[in-house]
């Protein structure tokens, strides 16, 4: 299955009801990752996982649909799979859509409406990775996110044990029971 196929079939099972604007911001998160995953073997393990620095952006960008939690649909057990497969045999007006939407992602020609997200959740949940961050945008009913990686320690530093972080301060408050 070619890089464009495997985008387009992800595309319909997880925004193939919303928007076009949703399936083009979608798409655009998808080549945010494949994008990422260049800068290095971290950056690669981390938005392209199984793929090596280096690769031809069409594998990039296929493992970036298939990063593990990213889109629920190529889990095993999901249930948008069974309808992400029967999408893939029948004649389908939404995936015709989705195809010309990844064909225009593989080839580079998609504007970004994200802000150069990386992570996204459907509006209408709000899973706990995302409590606490700001969102960059939010397209047909999507929310989109750019998470930073933490930041890289030092080469030859320490690395830090859970000792070596300052215990929470306490609360000057205290109860006393009589």
């Amino acid at each position: 299955m070619t890089a464009a196929e495997l985008l387009a079939l992800t595309l319909r099972a997880e925004a193939g009801e919303r928007p076009v604007r949703a399936i083009e911001a979608l798409a655009a998160l998808v080549v945010n990752r494949a994008r990422r995953a260049m800068a290095g073997e971290a950056a690669c393990a981390r938005f392209a996982p199984g793929a090596a620095p280096g690769q031809p952006w069409p594998v990039l960008l296929a493992r970036a649909c298939r990063a593990p939690f990213l889109f629920g649909c190529w889990q095993p057990r999901h249930p948008r799979r069974a309808a992400l497969l029967e999408a893939a045999r029948a004649a389908d007006p939404a995936l015709a859509i989705c195809r010309r939407v990844a064909a225009r992602a593989v080839a580079g020609a998609l504007p970004d409406p994200t802000g150069g997200a990386t992570h996204w959740h459907a509006a209408e949940l709000l899973p706990g990775w995302a409590l606490g961050q700001v969102p960059m945008a939010e397209i047909g009913g999507l929310v989109f996110y750019r998470l930073e990686a933490a930041p890289e320690r030092e080469a030859g530093a320490p690395a830090r044990s859970v000792t070596d972080v300052p215990p929470a301060p306490r609360s000057v408050a205290v109860a006393r029971h009589a």
